[in-house]
């Protein structure tokens, strides 16, 4: 009967040489997909609502959106499209001196003429079809948000300074003429969206990306965005390790963002 044969030193350590050069493949493809092709993004509002909910966690890629590089020949780009939804850096400084993270979907690309009517967005003339969007209930009317912009922005709730001030030079005649280099992005819950009409475009520099699907959603009360204290995230935490299985919306898992 032969015995087994005992592994020798030089073996073991070239085993243990390839586990470690295993491992460093990995973290180094993981940082390259991380820095390079896509990221995580928490939807932290009910703006995009029903698309994205509160709690969704989605995969956002932003390669594709990156200026034409040295990665080109591997990771393919392109320019955004009417009705991406896109991640990006809200434009507008909030009172805490940071910048937001925010989802919408792209309304007008430069050079387009916006205005709305009764909800209804127009582009370049055409009213757009938008099933995808909630549309203002008649008691629920609003000039300034639902006809924009023919109305004013002076005295506006959740207009910004800076926007109620160039928002005149944009316009011409009934319309928001989207400058080079800019978006005007709108979200999906047209009454709860503090968007474009109220802080203006979107410079394709704050881009970040496009999110791809939901790769985990979790129920999520809609006022958490505002609890910010260590002890209020701490608790949340807690709570989502604890009823993972019961709040997790398993049928939203890997449900595609369209």
């Amino acid at each position: 009967m032969t015995k087994p044969r005992k592994a020798s030193s030089t073996e073991t350590e070239e085993s243990g040489l390839q586990s470690f050069g295993s491992l460093c493949s990995t973290l180094v493809v993981g940082l390259f997909v991380l820095t390079f092709v896509a990221q995580n993004f928490m939807i932290p509002s009910a703006s995009m609502a029903s698309t994205l909910l509160v709690g969704d966690h989605v995969v956002v890629d932003h390669a594709t959106l990156a200026p034409a590089g040295a990665w080109a020949p591997i990771l393919p780009n392109r320019e955004l499209r009417h009705g991406d939804p896109v991640v990006f850096h809200k434009p507008a400084v909030e009172p805490n001196g940071e910048y937001m993270t925010l989802v919408k979907r792209v309304i007008g690309i430069p050079g387009d003429r916006i205005h709305l009517r009764g909800g209804v967005v127009y582009r370049n003339g055409v009213a757009q079809n938008e099933p995808y969007a909630a549309q203002p209930p008649y008691a629920n009317y609003d000039p300034y948000r639902d006809d924009f912009p023919a109305r004013s922005p002076q005295g506006v709730p959740g207009v910004t300074a800076v926007w109620s001030l160039n928002l005149p030079a944009n316009i011409q005649g009934d319309d928001l003429v989207v400058p080079p280099d800019s978006y005007f992005v709108m979200g999906d819950n047209r009454t709860r969206s503090l968007d474009s009409r109220y802080w203006g475009f979107v410079p394709r520099a704050n881009l970040i990306g496009r999110p791809l699907f939901v790769y985990w959603s979790f129920a999520t009360p809609a006022d958490q965005i505002d609890k910010t204290s260590f002890a209020d995230q701490a608790r949340f935490t807690l709570h989502e390790i604890v009823d993972f299985v019961g709040e997790t919306r398993w049928n939203r898992t890997l449900q595609r963002v369209q």
